[in-house]
């Protein structure tokens, strides 16, 4: 098994990133005219959104997705996560560099690449991203069915995505691959983006402290800058309980996938995380740096097939890419 777990400074955003830069508020503006009025001076007296406003944040992602994305039609309901769109992005760029390191150098694009994203979320962002970016096909799984609902709408009103990206409702909570992935599914990447707060306590304290980061303000009971229900930000056991269930059933579906993947938030999960990917004897393991304004985080990424393994997909089902 070989393995990357080298330690990095804080990444910068991924090169296709589209928003690298500072954001184009005259562009953004004009994009959607309802976020002028979420406008604020930052500390340097600039033009800025105002971050510690949800509606600002929702407002702003809007506008990132229709100006950059082509996305006319981006609805939900204001109590579920609102995903920051630069970030979201840079996970499935460098997801794309992943595939690519096994096909020559190039990222396979079109709908031969088909990509699971765990916790769809009644946003869609994943799923959005990948086909508006690369092409590819997108599954969603998720627990809850208004989640599933809101993200099939906004499916089904993107005539960009229509039928490039199917919802499945996951019945059962306790499981993460199963009644999912179905036998005869074939899945090149799996991403996930897992609820990291153990309690509604511990994710109350996270977002005191991000909005005294953001506006310097103390607040006992926070609103959720980016909002989020329970079940997309608390898991019983926190973020590694989450990822431990993901690991120990990936392992059967180890031939359903080429790279399994997940972002993790605490880098003090990280040792649990390798250890448990060595006792389930993933063939290589992958550690990606990202970082977007003052969070660090990572991708950790595995894999059970060999290299010849590798190679032979790649080369099957990819071939007519090159």
């Amino acid at each position: 098994m070989s393995s990357e777990k080298n330690k990095q400074k804080k990444a910068r955003l991924h090169s296709r990133n589209k928003n690298r830069e500072r954001y184009d508020l005259s562009a953004l503006t004009t994009s959607n005219p309802e976020l002028k009025n979420h406008i604020i001076p930052n500390k340097f007296g600039e033009d800025s959104v105002d971050f510690s406003n949800p509606l600002a944040v929702k407002l702003l992602n809007k506008a990132l997705l229709n100006h950059y994305y082509g996305i006319k039609n981006w609805e939900f309901p204001d109590e579920n996560l609102c995903p920051p769109i630069p970030g979201r992005a840079d996970y499935i760029h460098h997801m794309a560099d992943l595939l690519a390191e096994n096909n020559f150098g190039t990222i396979p694009t079109g709908d031969i690449i088909t990509c699971l994203d765990i916790g769809l979320g009644a946003s869609c962002i994943y799923p959005i991203i990948g086909v508006t970016e690369y092409g590819w096909k997108f599954i969603g799984s998720d627990i809850d069915p208004k989640s599933i609902a809101s993200a099939q709408n906004i499916v089904n009103s993107n005539s960009s995505i229509k039928d490039k990206i199917e919802c499945r409702l996951q019945k059962n909570s306790k499981d993460v691959f199963h009644g999912i992935i179905g036998k005869e599914d074939i899945i090149e990447l799996i991403i996930c983006n897992p609820p990291f707060h153990s309690s509604i306590e511990d994710a109350q304290k996270g977002t005191r402290r991000k909005i005294k980061n953001l506006s310097g303000k103390k607040v006992k009971t926070p609103e959720l800058n980016f909002a989020g229900i329970s079940n997309e930000l608390i898991c019983d056991g926190g973020e590694y309980k989450f990822i431990q269930n993901m690991i120990i059933e990936s392992e059967k579906f180890s031939k359903n996938c080429f790279w399994f993947s997940t972002l993790v938030s605490k880098q003090s999960n990280l040792t649990r995380i390798y250890n448990l990917l060595e006792k389930t004897e993933a063939n290589q393991i992958k550690t990606i740096p990202m970082g977007t304004g003052n969070k660090s985080s990572r991708i950790v990424a595995w894999t059970f097939l060999s290299k010849e393994e590798r190679k032979e997909w790649s080369e099957t089902r990819w071939k007519t890419l090159l």
